[in-house]
This record gives C-alpha cells, structure tokens and sequence, in this order.
C-alpha cells in the first residue's frame, strides 16, 4: 500500500470515504501527476518531484478535509465554494462524499494543471 493510500485508509468513517472518492476524482483529472505524502499529507504534483510543482492536496482535520488547489486563486469559481488562502491558493472544506461534485471537481484540477504547464 502507498503512503497516500495508508493516509486516507487512516481517516475515520465518513472522512476516509470522502477522501478515497477525493483521490478518485483527482487521479483520474489529473493522469499526469503524482500523489505523494509531502509535508504530512497527500500532495499531487508534476515531474520526478512532485513537490515542486505542486498542482493540489487533501488534509485531513478532525471533522473535515480540506481539498486545495495551489493556484486556486486563479482558478475560475462561478460557485464560490473555493475560500481565498495565503498566496494564491484556494480551498474548499468536505465533511462528506456527498459535497464532491466530480465534474466541477474535475474542471478545477484540469484548469490548475494547465496553469502549471502553460
């Protein structure tokens, strides 16, 4: 089992389903990346380091995970769901599987990959 996988199965109940249909979802977005575990948590990124291009993460908290994207800032948003962090990144907090929309999910993590690769 990879590190990533170790780290979702770790989570209790409702947040290990919602983080392995996260994963789901990115992996299937984003072939061309790579999920690590990268400062505690899983990171997706490009190249043989994926920490340095990093394109999103999933961390775990006690009651929810949050799903971020590293230049979510520039990502377009119509739903308001993705709150503003430092720098350019943006966020959304899930409690549970049912608030992943996998094709608005999808849309986010294809604009920040092309972002990254533009």
């Amino acid at each position: 089992m990879d590190l990533v996988s170790t780290y979702l199965s770790g989570l209790d109940g409702p947040l290990r389903e919602t983080g392995e249909k996260l994963r789901t979802v990115i992996d299937a977005a984003l072939p061309e990346a790579t999920g690590v575990m990268w400062h505690g948590h899983p990171v997706w990124g490009l190249g043989d380091r994926p920490g340095r291009t990093p394109i999103c993460l999933v961390k775990a908290y006690p009651s929810y995970l949050t799903f971020g994207l590293w230049r979510g800032q520039d990502v377009d948003d119509e739903t308001g769901r993705l709150a503003a962090g430092a720098r350019r990144m943006a966020s959304v907090k899930l409690r549970t599987v049912d608030e992943i929309d996998p094709e608005l999910f999808t849309g986010w993590l294809r604009r920040a990959y092309d972002l990254e690769t533009r």
